[in-house]
């Protein structure tokens, strides 16, 4: 039985902004879920997934694992770069948000979906990879390390097209995937991405030769979610 939850695009939007905005519906949906308990099924709230797509301005953020010492240049630096810098709630390491770049949040409970973390995560580089192909590219997983990858299998050849840093309590989730599809990679010079000093970062602009429409993109990554994750969207 398809699921129901509410699909936004807030196209460019500060990051500590979208943050805080994820916060609050991250809070009102655990709210719900608490309060569900002392109601019959038929007395219960009902619960509202989101998925939220934005682009940033240039950001680098630093999971709550993460190592300061792969962020590779100073503050100063980065005010010259127009780049700002968050330590985060999530899982994984260092990665970097800019303009071109699709960067999903869902907030979804888990349980609803059937899903632990684990198969969450493997679910988001699912709708990825299922992306990836339409546009001719196969793409995989690599092993102990979470994203999507290309020629993953190769280490002198891999590179990551799509970073995946998520949060969750109580089965419900916040942060999610950020794709490349038009992003400036020299951006990605200024870090160890996710925590990574031997493998690539790359995007579907520059695997495929040319600049890549955004919104079609979007269009493709938000149907493969819905097919994914079984999902309908309402107003």
């Amino acid at each position: 039985m398809d699921r129901e939850g509410i699909f936004e695009d807030l196209g460019l939007r500060d990051y500590k902004v979208t943050w805080d905005y994820q916060e609050k519906l991250f809070r009102d949906l655990m709210a719900v879920k608490l309060k569900n308990r002392s109601f019959t099924p038929a007395e219960q709230e009902r619960q509202v997934n989101r998925l939220i797509f934005v682009e940033h301005p240039h950001v680098y953020t630093l999971g709550r694992n993460g190592s300061d010492n792969n962020l590779l240049v100073n503050h100063i630096q980065l005010q010259a770069k127009e780049a700002s810098f968050y330590r985060i709630d999530r899982g994984g390491d260092i990665t970097y948000h800019g303009p071109g770049q699709i960067v999903g949040y869902p907030l979804l409970d888990l349980e609803e979906f059937g899903l632990t973390l684990k198969a969450y995560i493997h679910s988001i580089e699912e709708m990825i990879i299922l992306s990836l192909l339409e546009y001719g590219i196969e793409a995989g997983r690599m092993e102990r390390a979470t994203g999507v990858w290309i020629d993953g299998q190769d280490n002198g050849q891999a590179r990551k097209i799509c970073a995946i840093g998520v949060k969750a309590s109580r089965y419900i989730t916040m942060h999610g995937f950020a794709f490349n599809i038009n992003t400036d990679l020299d951006y990605f010079n200024y870090i160890n991405p996710c925590g990574y000093t031997d493998k690539g970062v790359t995007s579907l602009a520059k695997e495929l030769g040319e600049k890549q429409d955004f919104e079609k993109a979007k269009l493709i990554v938000k149907k493969n979610f819905e097919k994914v994750f079984g999902i309908k969207w309402i107003s």
